[in-house]
């Protein structure tokens, strides 16, 4: 789930994709693929929450990163950062200077080539949108494009500008001309896209099981083969029990998330394959600091010692490892002496200070996500544990965007589940997007609002440019102050990305800088 800081235009964009019926847009028709050469994507939420690639932070993601592409790429596997739109680049010695060469073949799919002109007022929009995850430009000052293919960024501080090109979001070049003389946002949300990726949008049916169909954009500037698949669907299926049943009839290719049995049985059955990846993607319960009962830091505390992770991450069966700290290992920043244990006689005790007991008992609202087995095990729990000591949690599974509305609004839960991961290969966004002030609750959903948070959250960017062992020193000084101190938020589990598909899928990676995308040009069809 996602995802931050600047709000208005986010939230406008959205009430758009909820307003409309749908929309129905094709595409520049099919590539080299063979005929009938489908990839189906089964997965457990609705797809589609923003369709405007400058603001666009949530599930969509698995769609737009066949629609659209951004100047770099980043390969977890290798840990380095690899080309895609830009060919090459370098940087000053400062770091406050960085140059980009682009590919002189790239169309977008409005048939407008690319230059470095049509790249740079992409990235301009985007950051005048200010929408959630457009706060990876901050450091930029201005951009050039200097002649056809050569884009410059001048910087207000040093970033380390090829790995924030490669982001999740935000980062995506695409044609701001595409709308003409309408609203490019609106445009966008009828369900139309203009980008440079291998796909484009075929059919958008919002609401329905077979949300979203792309085709093969016929002249992408990375070719096609035969053996490709000349077409993506994306098929909402929030029992995973549902998806299995898919996936052994051939109904469905590939299914992002199963059950610890499911995922062991699928290792055994004809027809399926299975692979497993450490992830960046780590499930948080954030805790409403603002009002109700959770408002009191005894309380917080005390729900931290009613939650038992070991126990949780043990239920789950290798699904997932433990969560020690808010940022997971391989990762800058990543935590460690985090890992809550359940003490409930202790959690008693500090009930009882803050005046709950028999007589006055805890009663919390939780949300999650609905169709999730793995977040259902944990309210489970938490649902046993708060009855020992009295207390009641009342938890309600939601589609995402109907949990996010809701977490936005003035209607709020006591404890908000989500997942997270990184907009690029780097802890800030953590920060940045959860615990960060924000005048409007956007994904800062534990509503917190400290200054001096604030002030070592921004102190981030330029540290790991340039300082990464202080960087290290800050990111471990906010967790402490944010789990152990304030106890604003609960670091549950990382999940192992244990992926199922059929065995006529050759070529699948996982890559957890884009977590839950399958890259589907990258695949052959074996069918």
């Amino acid at each position: 789930m996602k995802r931050v800081l600047a709000v208005t235009a986010a939230l406008t964009s959205l009430s758009l994709v909820t307003a409309c019926g749908g929309g129905e847009v094709r595409g520049g028709g099919g590539g080299g693929a063979g005929a009938d050469s489908t990839f189906v994507y089964a997965f457990n939420l609705n797809v589609v929450t923003e369709w405007d690639p400058a603001v666009s932070y949530s599930n969509e993601i698995i769609a737009m990163e066949n629609l659209y592409e951004s100047l770099t790429f980043y390969n977890a596997e290798t840990e380095e950062v690899e080309p895609r739109l830009a060919t090459e680049w370098s940087t000053s010695e400062d770091g406050l200077t960085w140059t980009f060469t682009l590919r002189d073949d790239v169309t977008f799919h409005t048939g407008r080539a690319l230059d470095a002109e049509a790249a740079k007022q992409a990235i301009e929009r985007t950051m005048e949108l200010a929408g959630g995850p457009a706060y990876i430009w901050d450091a930029v000052k201005k951009i050039e494009a200097t002649d056809a293919r050569t884009l410059v960024f001048t910087l207000d501080y040093a970033t380390p500008l090829d790995l924030v090109a490669s982001s999740a979001y935000a980062a995506y070049i695409y044609d701001v001309d595409a709308a003409g003389e309408g609203d490019l946002g609106e445009w966008f949300n009828e369900g139309n896209d203009a980008g440079t990726g291998p796909y484009t949008v075929d059919s958008w049916a919002p609401g329905t099981e077979n949300e979203l169909r792309l085709e093969a954009a016929e002249d992408y500037w990375g070719g096609w083969e035969d053996d490709q698949y000349e077409a993506v669907e994306f098929r909402v299926s929030p029992e995973v029990t549902t998806s299995w049943q898919l996936l052994q009839a051939g109904d469905v290719d590939y299914v992002e998330r199963l059950s610890p049995q499911l995922f062991e049985q699928a290792g055994s059955t004809d027809g399926i394959q299975t692979t497993e990846t450490p992830s960046f993607q780590n499930l948080l319960a954030l805790f409403n600091t603002a009002d109700g009962p959770l408002a009191d830091v005894k309380v917080r505390q005390a729900v931290r010692l009613l939650t038992d992770v070991p126990g949780l991450t043990a239920a789950l069966d290798g699904a997932v490892v433990e969560a020690d700290g808010v940022v997971p290992a391989g990762l800058l920043g990543a935590g460690s002496g985090y890992v809550s244990e359940a003490d409930v006689d202790a959690a008693r005790d500090l009930l009882a200070e803050a005046g709950y007991d028999e007589g006055n008992p805890l009663e919390l609202s939780l949300t999650y996500a609905q169709g999730d087995d793995d977040q259902q095990v944990f309210v489970t729990l938490l649902g046993s544990a708060l009855a020992e000591v009295g207390g009641k949690l009342n938890a309600k599974p939601m589609q995402w965007n109907a949990q996010w509305k809701q977490a936005t609004s003035g209607d709020r839960q006591d404890i908000f589940v989500m997942y997270w991961y990184p907009d690029y290969a780097d802890a800030y966004s953590w920060f940045a997007n959860i615990f960060r002030s924000s005048d409007e609750p956007f994904f800062n959903l534990t509503y917190l609002k400290d200054a001096q948070v604030d002030e070592q959250i921004d102190s981030l960017p330029v540290l790991t440019a340039t300082d990464p062992e202080q960087a290290a020193q800050v990111y471990a000084d906010l967790q402490d102050e944010l789990i152990t101190e304030q106890a604003v938020i609960e670091p549950l589990f990382v999940q192992n990305y244990q992926r199922a598909f059929a065995d006529s899928v050759e070529g699948y990676v996982d890559n957890p800088a884009y977590p839950n995308v399958v890259f589907v040009h990258d695949l052959t069809n074996a069918g």
